[in-house]
Parts: C-alpha cells; structure tokens; sequence
C-alpha cells in the first residue's frame, strides 16, 4: 500500500509526476484522543513548479504567473490534515495539487465582443417611458377642488 491510487491527472494526458512530489508528514492540530498525540497524519505536499518537465513550457510559464503569491522559491506547497488517516490526507493533498495546477493552467478566457443594444429595444423602452411620463403629469393637472 505504498503507492497512491494511480496517476492525479491535471488536464488531457498531464499527470502529476511522483518522481516530483515532496511527501512531509506531521501530528495533525485538534481534537483526536490518543491517536492524534502519537501518528503523523498531517500531510504537506510541495511541487517545483519552477524546476518541473512535466508541464508544456507555455502552461508552466501560465501557472508560475497565477500563482506567483502562493509559491516560495517556485514550490507550491499544499497541506491536507481533515482525515484521520495519513493515507487519506495523501490523496486530498494530491488531488488538491492537482486541482490547483489544472487551475491554473486552464486557458485564459476568449475576450468578450461588445454587441449593440437593437434599435427596436431601445424605441420601445422611451415609448414606455413617454407613456409612463404622461400618465404622471395626467395626474398632476387635476385641480381636486
């Protein structure tokens, strides 16, 4: 049981290489009993972003941008403790690295086009408000004597 449940996948067929995760394990914070004083199930998981091959250079160049205020010296870092178990938090750590970097990678979005309102809209909408101003000003010309 010492390998992770296959490849965390972060877009097409890019993977996070295990060759490149930096695994460090510490006792988890909170309420636990016993268990929590003695097993190391805090997981934190760092990844060169800067150093990597695995990525194309155009993604690494993307992500190194977007995630220029989480990295220190170009490592991301990402820490999983909500299970009691090691294994578990492992595999939240992996799929939340993944996450990350699909992320921030993803393509930027395509601009958006400027339309123009149609002229009928625009018609319609002081024609109703003409008709709106004549029925207000209809009001006030009574003389309620």
């Amino acid at each position: 049981m010492d390998r992770m449940s296959g490849p965390h996948v972060i877009r097409g067929s890019v993977s996070l290489p295990e060759a490149e995760l930096m695994w460090r394990f510490s006792r988890s914070s909170g309420p636990g009993g016993q268990h929590v004083n003695t097993s190391d199930s805090q997981v934190e998981l760092r990844f060169d972003l800067a150093r990597t091959e695995a990525l194309p250079e155009v993604w690494k160049r993307r992500a190194l941008e977007r995630l220029a205020g989480r990295l220190v010296d170009g490592v991301i870092s990402v820490r999983a403790s909500e299970h009691r178990s090691q294994w578990r938090n492992r595999e939240a750590a992996a799929v939340r690295l993944a996450a990350l970097l699909a992320e921030a990678t993803a393509p930027p979005p395509k601009p958006r086009k400027p339309t123009r309102i149609p002229r009928g809209i625009n018609e319609r909408r002081l024609r109703e408000k003409k008709q709106r101003s004549e029925t207000k000003r209809g009001r006030s010309r009574q003389n309620w004597a």
